[in-house]
């Protein structure tokens, strides 16, 4: 009996330590984030061969800059709008998680995601826009996994380097400079809350489409929020990683 329990226990380990390596080596690899910019995601990639399925010759425009050239503002409205407890949760926001798989239960699909802007980066770099369960579990594990090797204002810097604004405008100064006409760091209040409610739907929601009234309903929201707002629990110092840019 006793002979039997320990090679039950061992055949535990044995199967809980071979899961473990599985885990680790399909990880992504993320410690280059910490000093290098990304040269592409998947986002991109996905958005070339779309358009080259058509036909079309894609072009991407994305402008890289340091957290500390970008407005206050946006890097506020984009929290307010996208994850406010960003920098109290771990990679994940359970209580978000959980109210949105109650959701998407009732309706019997995956209508809502509650994706962190942890999460969302790791799906821009390395995974798809695609509704599943087994995406949704690969985007909570990456999200993780940033959070223990990358600081909070890297990941919140790439995020908004990355982020799709239109389309081929990747990031906040490829849009800003699209709808605005300048840099990302010149952002008023009013363009950071225009750019911030176009997040979830980028391709109908952007600065120059017609705002029907529950986008202009949204924007009135962010803004009341943002000048609610506290200051930013840290101020990003120093230049970053080197700039590079994301193109074709």
């Amino acid at each position: 009996m006793v002979a039997r329990t320990f090679l039950l226990v061992g055949g535990l380990l044995a199967a809980s330590g071979s899961a473990a390596a599985l885990y680790l080596a399909w990880l992504p690899d993320v410690s280059g984030l910490r000093s290098r910019n990304p040269v592409t995601t998947r986002y991109v990639a996905i958005y070339v061969r779309r358009l080259r399925r058509t036909g079309t010759r894609p072009t991407t425009n994305l402008r890289w800059v340091a957290l500390k050239d970008i407005s206050p503002y946006l890097i506020r409205a984009v929290l307010i709008a996208e994850d406010d407890r960003f920098y109290t949760h771990s990679g994940v926001d359970w209580a978000a998680f959980k109210a949105a798989m109650r959701y998407n239960w009732e309706r019997g699909k995956m209508a809502r995601g509650a994706s962190t802007i942890s999460q969302q980066v790791a799906r821009n770099l390395f995974l798809s826009p695609s509704r599943s369960v087994g995406r949704k579990i690969r985007e909570i594990l990456i999200a993780r996994h940033l959070e223990r090797n990358l600081e909070k204002e890297r990941i919140l810097e790439i995020y908004l380097n990355i982020a799709e604004w239109g389309e081929g405008i990747f990031g906040a100064e490829a849009a800003a400079h699209e709808y605005f006409g300048k840099s990302a760091a010149e952002l008023t209040m009013d363009e950071a809350v225009e750019l911030a409610a176009a997040l979830p739907s980028p391709y109908e929601r952007h600065p120059n489409a017609p705002a029907d009234e529950r986008l202009k309903k949204l924007r009135r929201v962010y803004r009341a929020r943002l000048e609610r707002a506290q200051p930013l629990p840290r101020v990003a110092e120093g230049d970053g990683p080197k700039a590079s840019n994301l193109a074709e």
